[in-house]
């Protein structure tokens, strides 16, 4: 007895492709998160700059804020120690957190994830 086989790729093809999609958005979504960790750190590095050349905190924050591409309600902005007992030769680090989803299509689901970057200069 000969069975007709017509349908068989089309339901393995079915039954496939979620996965592959889920997959295919996974890589992009890790993309997407490793381009706003460069993003921050690169940021973090201007900003620390200006602290060693004797900025303000406020000017430092005003400076990451234009320069961050993101939502800058959720950047999280510390700079340690403060304008007021910073010394010529001290250090001063701004460290910069912004949190992210990873796999934000599943809704909630996703995975949480804060993207933490620091960077530290000595005040000239």
């Amino acid at each position: 007895m000969i069975r007709k086989q017509d349908g068989q790729s089309l339901v393995e093809f079915a039954l496939v492709l979620p996965i592959l999609l889920l997959l295919l958005v996974g890589v992009f979504d890790f993309g997407r998160i490793l381009y706003t960790h460069l993003q921050l750190e690169m940021v973090a590095q201007e900003s620390v700059r200006m602290g060693g050349l004797g900025q303000s905190d406020a000017a430092i924050r005003s400076y990451a804020f234009s320069q961050f591409n993101g939502d800058d309600t959720k950047l999280q902005i510390d700079i340690t120690p403060g304008d007021q007992i910073r010394n010529s030769g001290d250090y001063v680090t701004v460290t910069m957190n912004y949190p992210e989803a990873f796999m934000d299509v599943l809704g909630g689901a996703s995975i949480p994830y804060t993207v933490s970057t620091d960077s530290t200069i000595r005040v000239e």
